[in-house]
């Protein structure tokens, strides 16, 4: 049987709940801080919505240059016991759909906001009831916690997660075995889970830029610059 999984990614999880929460920020770029106290933007940016993300704001920048990137944008603190109480209940809503299985748990929760899924026994092995799995996970989290999130299928951990991000947000996409070379061969090698930037600077210094590239290098040539465990 075909082996199926899935990866749920809330979108921009911090800064949708603060909108469901206050209907006053819709339409408005925000950015949920964790701030230090030292002064009013003294800290990061842990997350922001896609309309803080069009003035160039990201995770892990400075509070203080994503105001200057967009001063009209409304900045928030982080209320990680407040989002750990929905993050809570939108995990039991996915756990539900996860295989039952005697040898071990096929959920996983990764993060505050994502998670895997085994779904192989429900679906049979068939991508296509993968699919509308999917769909009924996307909308039971919607009419219940009134938030959206992306969902990827694929043949292995690695393709869910993977894919979960093509259609982000609110969207889902499956990529069956017949269609993981197509998925795959074009992107650039950074996009594989576990691929830092210092990693993929060194892959690009050796004429390897795409995941196709990676695929058909030397074996040994890898092993050699990374080390057996990371070059296999």
């Amino acid at each position: 049987m075909q082996r199926i999984v899935l990866h749920v990614d809330m979108d921009y999880f911090f800064a949708a709940i603060e909108e469901r929460e206050k209907p006053d920020l819709q339409g408005k770029a925000i950015v949920v801080c964790m701030l230090s106290g030292r002064s009013e933007l003294s800290g990061a940016v842990s997350t922001c919505n896609y309309i803080a993300r069009e003035s160039g704001i990201r995770a892990g920048m400075s509070c203080s240059k994503a105001k200057k990137l967009n001063p009209e944008a409304v900045f928030l603190p982080v209320r990680k016991d407040f989002y750990t109480s929905v993050s809570d209940r939108v995990m039991e809503i996915l756990r539900s759909y996860a295989d039952v299985r005697e040898t071990g748990e096929a959920f996983e929760q990764i993060s505050i906001d994502e998670a895997f899924l085994e779904i192989t026994e429900k679906t049979g092995g068939d991508f296509n009831l993968a699919f509308e799995i999917g769909t009924q996970i996307k909308n039971e989290v919607k009419d219940k916690e009134k938030l959206t999130c992306s969902v990827g299928v694929g043949p292995n951990k690695l393709i869910a997660k993977m894919s979960s991000s093509v259609q982000k947000p609110d969207g889902i996409t499956v990529i069956s075995p017949g269609k993981l070379e197509n998925f795959l061969w074009p992107l650039k090698v950074s996009k594989l889970w576990g691929i830092g930037n210092v990693t993929a600077g060194k892959l690009q210094e050796m004429g390897i830029v795409t995941i196709k590239d990676l695929a058909e290098h030397d074996v040994i040539d890898l092993i050699s610059t990374f080390g057996k465990t990371r070059g296999i």
